[in-house]
């Protein structure tokens, strides 16, 4: 097996939470393998999530996490984010996270015709999610909108392919076989490093 940069962000903001328990599970289980990792909480990460007056041609100034966050991420060659699905979407942080960093001439190059070229390409991704929704309810009432926005609008557009996704379902109020299950299998991509 081939030793990998892996880069593990736990984007729930709580302090404690399924989220962060997963993250870890993942980060122990990579290190064991022999991976080299590098692990992000954004509950301890301080910026502003508004991208406020920002734009392309005058740049909002990055705090220095976010400069770290950037240097990790163009470390990592394997990048994973556990994240709860709030509402459908990501975390305001999270989120915020994105928007604050995910910026032309950083992880994509917007000068050119056509789509804009990706600058993070070579990296894989994985995304660990969360949900209280039933998986059947998000797959086959909702179509799985945040899948396709992550995979496709944020982490494929910037050139982490592949990227895939794992979604544990009914997560607010699990049983400890769930909760065991779910660490197996965490736990396994980690030891991969997928």
């Amino acid at each position: 097996m081939t030793q990998k940069r892996i880069l593990v962000l736990n984007g729930h903001p709580a302090e404690t939470s399924l989220n962060k328990h997963l993250a870890v599970q993942y980060a122990d289980a990579a290190k064991a393998a022999g991976h080299d990792v590098r692990m992000l909480h954004i509950h301890d990460m301080a910026f502003d999530a508004d991208y406020g007056f920002g734009g392309y041609k005058q740049n909002k100034p990055l705090e220095p996490v976010l400069e770290q966050f950037l240097e990790d991420l163009k470390w990592a060659g394997h990048v994973v984010i556990v994240s709860p699905m709030w509402w459908g979407g990501l975390p305001a942080k999270l989120k915020g996270l994105i928007d604050r960093t995910f910026l032309p001439g950083i992880v994509f190059d917007s000068r050119g015709k056509g789509l804009p070229k990706p600058l993070l390409t070579g990296r894989s991704a994985r995304v660990i999610l969360t949900s209280d929704s039933p998986w059947w309810y998000f797959r086959f009432f909702l179509h799985r909108p945040l899948f396709w926005q992550l995979r496709k609008q944020i982490l494929e557009f910037v050139g982490l392919k592949p990227a895939r996704v794992i979604h544990f379902a009914q997560a607010s109020h699990p049983t400890d076989k769930q909760v065991e299950k779910w660490e197996h299998a965490v736990a396994a991509l980690g030891h991969r490093g997928e």
